[in-house]
């Protein structure tokens, strides 16, 4: 998860929810540039984006939204990444 806020805002926020995955503040949207996600502050700042990265920086997934709900639905993230880690152990029995 990345997100723009600063790095203690963002440290706390990990710490009162306890989220079980990395989180990387982007105050200065490095990120947000690097994949190329949309801000438009007619519809509330940073439009939804998803990227998937594998561990060789490989990106797997991305969807780009056209509006603040426009976002995949969480089965189909996790189908996706079920299926990459499925990908990815067969590579490694190989």
């Amino acid at each position: 998860m990345v997100g723009p806020e600063h790095e203690q805002l963002f440290q706390d926020y990990w710490a009162n929810h306890q989220l079980p995955f990395v989180g990387l503040p982007d105050p200065e949207h490095r990120v947000l540039k690097l994949y190329g996600q949309e801000v438009n502050l007619f519809k509330l700042g940073r439009i939804p984006a998803q990227a998937i990265v594998d561990k060789r920086g490989l990106v797997r997934f991305a969807h780009y939204g056209h509006s603040m709900s426009d976002i995949p639905r969480n089965k189909e993230i996790l189908e996706l990444l079920d299926q990459l880690n499925r990908e990815q152990a067969a590579e490694a029995r190989n």
